[in-house]
This record gives structure tokens, sequence and C-alpha cells, in this order.
């Protein structure tokens, strides 16, 4: 399209030369001549040619029609012969001007051709310069497209691994809640059977007492007829002998009332100095009552620091140079230990058996006084031992009875099982534990559980018999295990000067 432009450029320069050189035939009067276009491939040259039109005769010949005439005048040779020499000049002039105009066009059509070839080549450079510049264009416009799509693909990973990620958690804590609703659902199943096994025995004991009572009962009833056969010897018998024995009834009935008024003033004299100890005397803790001489172990009445209020403890004077407060104490299972926070306060159980003395009085007593802690352990194969504890005490019960204690030693495990200091005490109404299962409820009983934790005195009484896994069973784990129950546990406190 570029070449073609300028051929036709060339070409109207041509042509404009050449009228601008025909401008010079013009006639004598000033007329114009009319201008003669050869075409030439896409080009069109324009000249001026003399014409016969454009010579008049004089005017003292009058030729209407020579051309038609046999012979012609001598004035019309005349002029033919000045027309003729005319022709030849104006053929001369027409001839030279040709060739300067052959040579003018052919001067012209090689600086044009060279001019085109230049043009062409840089035309051709442009374009290539021209497409290679779209192309980059176009190749930074891709890449940029590209770029906005990688970003939006990574802009959408990231979304994905982000979404991915808060499924992955929703999951974890959904298999965590699954796995504490299947470890509760498994308690279940295992008070389930055990209720079912104690049913079982309940109702075959049930069924052995109804058989001997039937059989007893048979008995009975022949003993009752063997007895109204007796008794009605023995009425008569009786009734020979009571006029016989009026006497001997007074004197009989007098002997017992002596008897029994001896045997009450020995009872009396024996309990007394007990009693006179007892009342005249205010302990807070067994090692007064040690201290004050009475170093038999026992059931003992001890007092709350600056109060009135008082409160039954078992006192051990024989472990370890006696002088021991038992506030805890299990051995057979025959006390329920799975309580709210108000009877873990207070206390409960017999101090005689198993029992809990409470928290609060061992809050009191440890808030007037350094103390040093003991705990027995025995399992079902005899075997004992012990973790004792250089300084311990409990916070308020605004402070959930927060456990203290240090300077661990002793013979159950290397390593403390107890709960470190600053974990608050829990029960099943009351939850203060760092778990979000509450661990009172899955492990049962009251304890300073942390996050359940490897201890748990107050669990569940579990017999030698049992072989499941006793996740909720009386446990100390750095010394038999977290499933090995314990046959026997104490838990004691003396002061730490005793």
């Amino acid at each position: 399209m570029v070449l073609s432009y300028l051929k036709l450029t060339r070409c109207v320069a041509v042509t404009l030369a050449l009228v601008g050189v025909g401008s010079r035939f013009r006639g004598v009067d000033g007329s114009d001549r009319r201008p003669h276009r050869i075409q030439h491939g896409p080009c069109s040259y324009t000249f001026l040619l003399p014409e016969v039109e454009s010579c008049h005769p004089s005017p003292a010949f009058e030729v209407t029609n020579s051309l038609q005439r046999d012979t012609p005048s001598s004035v019309e040779h005349h002029w033919n012969n000045k027309r003729l020499q005319q022709l030849q000049n104006v053929l001369e002039n027409n001839t030279q001007w040709l060739l300067k105009l052959e040579s003018y066009i052919q001067d012209n059509v090689k600086i044009e051709m060279a001019e085109i070839q230049r043009n062409a080549v840089q035309n051709q450079t442009a374009a290539m310069l021209e497409m290679g510049t779209n192309l980059l264009t176009q190749t930074a416009e891709q890449t940029r497209k590209l770029t906005d799509v990688e970003t939006q693909v990574l802009n959408q990973t990231s979304r994905l691994e982000i979404q991915l990620l808060e499924t992955s958690l929703s999951t974890n804590k959904l298999e965590k809640q699954l796995m504490v609703q299947t470890q509760e659902i498994g308690k279940l199943h295992e008070k389930n059977s055990f209720l079912e096994q104690k049913v079982l025995d309940l109702a075959g004991k049930h069924e052995t007492e109804l058989q001997e009572i039937k059989a007893e009962k048979l008995e009975m009833q022949k003993l009752v007829v063997r007895q109204s056969e007796i008794i009605g010897e023995l009425e008569k018998q009786l009734t020979v002998a009571t006029l016989n024995s009026s006497m001997l009834q007074k004197e009989q009935s007098s002997l017992t009332e002596t008897v029994q008024q001896l045997i009450s003033l020995v009872s009396q004299l024996n309990e007394l100095p007990k009693v006179q100890n007892e009342e005249l005397a205010i302990f807070k803790d067994c090692a007064e009552i040690y201290k004050s001489g009475l170093t038999a172990s026992g059931v003992h009445i001890l007092h709350f620091p600056n109060s009135s209020q008082t409160v039954k403890a078992f006192c051990d004077m024989e472990t370890s140079g006696g002088g021991w407060t038992v506030f805890q104490h299990r051995k057979d299972g025959s006390i329920d230990f799975h309580r709210t926070w108000k009877e873990y306060k207070t206390g409960f159980g017999d101090p005689a058996g198993e029992y809990w003395l409470g928290n609060e009085f061992t809050y009191q007593i440890t808030a007037h006084g350094m103390y040093t802690l003991r705990i027995q352990l025995r399992d079902w194969e005899g075997n004992e031992a012990y973790s004792l504890y250089d300084h311990f005490h409990l916070g308020s019960e605004e402070q959930n009875y927060r456990l203290h204690v240090r300077g661990y030693s002793g013979t159950a495990g290397r390593t403390s099982s107890f709960s470190s200091s600053g974990t608050d005490f829990s029960t099943k109404d009351v939850d203060n534990d760092k778990c979000g299962c509450k661990c009172a409820q899955m492990a049962t009983g009251g304890w300073w559980f942390d996050a359940c934790g490897p201890s748990n005195l107050n669990g569940i009484y579990y017999s030698s018999s049992t072989t499941t896994m006793k996740f909720n069973g009386i446990k100390w784990h750095y010394w038999k295990g977290p499933s090995h129950g314990l046959k026997v546990t104490t838990m004691m406190i003396r002061p730490t000067d005793f």
C-alpha cells in the first residue's frame, strides 16, 4: 500500500511537471491549447501539441473548404509551405522537448525507484518495528493478565488453605469432643455393666435367700409345733412351780438390779478420765493430742482455730512417729466419694472408716501454721509406698481451696504424681480445672485436677477382680501407672516442727 502511494505521488508530480512545461506552448492569441493525456501503467502523462486550429491564415485569403478543392491556389500553396515549415519547427521543438522529457522521466524514475526502494526498506523496517512493538505490547499485556490470573490463583489458593486449616481445626475439635463423648459412653457402659452385674448378683442372692427363707419357714413351722407342745407342758409345770418360786423371783430381781447398778458404776469410772481430758483440753490437730499423752490411734474431737466449731478426725499415732491428722482415708469402697462442693467443704463419711475431713478445716489449720503432707498408699498385692511433701497448705474457699505443695520425697515414684502447686479444687458441680472436658465428671470424685492429671485418690473404688481399664479409678500414676487400682489410701498432715 505504501509503494502504490509513492507511485501515485510520483505520477502526479510528473503530470504537474508536464503540464508546467506544456504551458509554454500557448497560442499567440493567448488562448489555451487542448491538453493530450497518455496513460502508462499507473501513471498518466499530459502534454500540449500544436494543432491546426491554432494556425490561422492571413486575412487576404478566405478559405472556406480548402480540403475539398481539386487544385489549391498559389496563395494556399504558399500558406501550406509556411504551415509545413511551422509544423516542422514545432515537431523539432516537440521532439527535443520529448527527448528532454524522456531523459527527465528516466532520471526521475531512477531517483524515484531509489527512493522507493529506500522508503520500502525503511517502511518494512518501521512495519517490522511496529509489529515488534505491538507484539511486545501484547506480550506485556498477556504477561500482566497472566500475573493477575496467577495472583488470583494464589489468593484463591491461600483462601482454600485457610479454609482447609479452619476445617482441620474444626475436625480436631469435633474429634476431641467425640473422644470425650466416647469416653463418657465407655464410663456409662462400665457403670451399666457394673450395675447389671450387681443386679444379677442381687437377684441371685435374693433367690438363694428366698429358698433359704422357705426352708427356714418350714423348719420354723415344725419348731413352732414342737414349741407349742413343749409350752403346753411347761405351762403345766410353771403353774406348779410358780407357787414354789415366788420368793426366789423376788430375790433374783433384787440381785439383778444390784448387778446392773455395779456395771453402770464401773463403766462410768472407766470413761471418766478420757471424758475429762477431752472436755478440759482443746486440740486443733492430732499432734497436740499426741503431745498431751494420748498416743493411741483413734477418733478424736478437733477444734477449728479461733472458733468453737468442732470436727471428728482420725489420729494416726503410729506411722513415722505419729501425730498425723488424717483428712482422707479409703480402704473398702463403702463411702461414695463422687460428692458435691459443699460436701467436700464440710466433710463426709465415718472417721473410723472411710471419710473426707473437709477442705474448710484443712484450710483453717494449715493457714495458722506450717504443715507436712504424707500420702500413704497400698495396692492389692500388699505393696506399700508413700509420698512426702515438706510444705503443704490450702487456699481459702474464695481461692477454690488452691493447692500449695513443695519439697517432694518418698517411694511412690521418682516424680510426684500429685497435681502441681497452684491447682484449684474441682467437684462434679464446680469445675475449676484447666480442661474443657470437666475432669471431676469424667474421672469422678473431688480432686485438684489440672488437666485431669496423673493422680486422683477420690476416684471410683474398684476391687481387685476388675480387669477393665480404670481411667476413673483410684490412681497414682508414677507409682503404679494410670489404671492400676489401689486398695488403701491415706492423706494426713502434721506440723513441720513436730
